[in-house]
């Protein structure tokens, strides 16, 4: 089935929205406690600083956005009452809606607003796509925040209400005046929730409390948008918990209440267990990836990297990492199949490669030999056979590698590393995108081509790609932006930004007590109910 635009965009709401709530207080705290084992650990409070999706998650849980996504994929005002355009859609005025509060007690204010945009603006892809047409952004009155652009562009509104990693989360302006390749130290928000920060405990606990002073919307919870309600006092992410079958039987014990990412292992048993519920959270799933650092050899070396692509054809992933083949498939597309601006073009360098191929190429590209140090987390189970499957391949093709272990946080720190591979920094990793991350030139990080420049980690460079951005941009024709998406996609495979490895759903697992999940594109813990 093919999407719309329209769509998608919805469905990248609904993603973000919908994935958790719990039931109204009965006084025994038992009641009050949503318990959830989320898919990694939590290390990194910056969401901004990171794209990793428990950062994202935190961050939905204390900060609030000026737009969000709704059911019908619709952006719909979220911290914004209402808005205007001027005719030559240049000036965009917003004013913000009444009751808003940081967690310190201080109003939200315009000046707040422009500070966090502009600090979003530095590191997410969309975001520094925007920025490229915005001249200044001013705040006339404390409600009021208005940003002037140099010419008319398309995606203002997508941008603002952009469901997941980055998220344009609004901040104080003292922490949001932070550099935005530092991370932040204060960690306080206008959301429904207050983190805890004195019972925080990386690789052990997160605790959220119910932010008593959050004025919902009025509307009903759709997506992103509409009236974020919490139905709990306290919210606890149990970080330890990292073994895929001690959760399942903490799960069935009543322990807790959620397992984010079931192990794929386990989802065939979980479908007859009469205790657990598989909510169906997502319609289009994941994507996985291997990201290469572009900085330094080999990999700085466009035929090395097109070796590597060859090599590393998509069906040894998903058969060793998830398995069941109901939940997954493989797509020669780096924007996701059916979408609006999925692709062919230029994949049959992997689509229709072989080993012979890719160790030809090999050959051809002038490798010295330099072992390829992949960085291998052993604690996130979406993805940890995955580095064990490329290291595999690459051998087979002819490279030289050293697989290296850490868990997913120190993953996330080290990726961020410019230092060479032998000095603490890195060649590889991989990891999995959800689809509203990657679906568009504009929205996908690896399309960031701007060298030490790019917000995301990998730092590819190239002249031609930010051209055809900006085209893409400026477009407003479908048909032309297609034929655009087709350019853009063709020149990310010939100059190998990196190597996409298929699509995959990610099963979540709840007891049966727990109700109102609906579509999301990540685990966000408010409008459930704990009965």
């Amino acid at each position: 089935m093919k999407l719309h635009r329209r769509s998608l965009v919805t469905l990248a709401g609904l993603a973000l929205s919908t994935l958790v709530t719990l039931a109204p207080a009965t006084g025994q705290a038992q009641g009050t406690v949503l318990r959830v084992v989320p898919h990694s650990n939590l290390a990194i409070l910056d969401p901004i600083w990171t794209t990793a999706y428990m950062s994202r998650n935190h961050g939905y849980m204390i900060y609030d956005t000026l737009f969000g996504t709704d059911e019908n994929a619709k952006i719909r005002p979220q911290m914004v009452d209402t808005w205007t355009v001027s005719g030559d859609k240049r000036l965009w005025t917003f004013k913000l809606r009444k009751g808003l509060e940081f967690h310190d007690g201080k109003p939200v204010t315009g000046e707040d607003v422009i500070a966090s945009l502009q600090r979003w603006g530095k590191r997410d892809a969309m975001g520094s796509a925007l920025m490229q047409f915005v001249q200044r952004m001013d705040s006339p009155t404390p409600d009021t925040f208005r940003i002037f652009l140099g010419e008319a562009c398309g995606f203002v509104l997508e941008a603002l209400g952009k469901p997941s990693s980055n998220v344009p989360f609004i901040m104080p302006k003292r922490i949001a005046d932070t550099d935005a390749f530092k991370q932040i130290e204060e960690h306080i928000g206008s959301g429904p929730y207050v983190f805890k920060k004195d019972e925080f405990k990386p690789g052990d606990k997160a605790v959220y409390l119910k932010n008593a002073k959050y004025v919902p919307r009025a509307e009903p919870p759709s997506g992103t948008a509409g009236g974020k309600q919490v139905f709990v006092d306290r919210v606890e992410w149990n970080l330890a918990l990292r073994d895929a079958q001690a959760q399942v039987n903490a799960l069935k014990k009543g322990e807790i209440d959620i397992i984010e990412a079931l192990g794929f292992d386990f989802y065939e048993n979980a479908k007859t267990d009469a205790d657990i519920q598989l909510p169906k959270y997502s319609n289009l799933g994941l994507q996985y990836m291997a990201r290469f650092n572009h900085l330094h050899k080999p990999f700085d070396n466009a035929k090395v990297r097109a070796a590597a692509i060859a090599a590393m054809t998509q069906e040894p992933f998903l058969r060793a990492q998830v398995g069941v083949k109901e939940l997954y498939k493989t797509c020669p597309s780096m924007f996701i199949c059916n979408t609006p601006y999925g692709s062919t073009a230029g994949s049959d360098i992997q689509a229709k490669s072989n080993m012979r191929k890719a160790q030809d190429l090999l050959k051809a590209s002038g490798y010295d030999g330099t072992p390829i140090v992949i960085m291998k987390p052993t604690d996130l189970a979406s993805i940890q056979k995955l580095p064990d499957v490329a290291a595999q391949l690459l051998r087979q093709a002819g490279f030289k590698v050293d697989l290296q272990a850490m868990d997913w946080q120190t993953l996330v720190g080290r990726r961020a590393k410019k230092d060479a591979p032998d000095k603490g920094g890195w060649h590889m990793f991989l990891t999995a995108w959800n689809v509203f991350d990657v679906w568009s030139p504009i929205a996908n990080p690896t399309a960031d081509t701007r060298g030490e420049k790019s917000g995301w980690f990998g730092w590819a460079s190239d002249d031609k790609l930010p051209e055809l951005r900006n085209q893409f941009m400026r477009a407003t024709d479908e048909g032309v932006k297609k034929k655009l998406a087709d350019q853009i996609h063709a020149r990310m495979f010939e100059i190998g930004t990196h190597a996409p490895l298929g699509e995959y759903s990610q099963p979540m697992a709840a007891r049966k007590n727990i109700s109102g999940f609906f579509i999301t594109n990540g685990n966000i813990y408010w409008n459930l109910k704990k009965n």
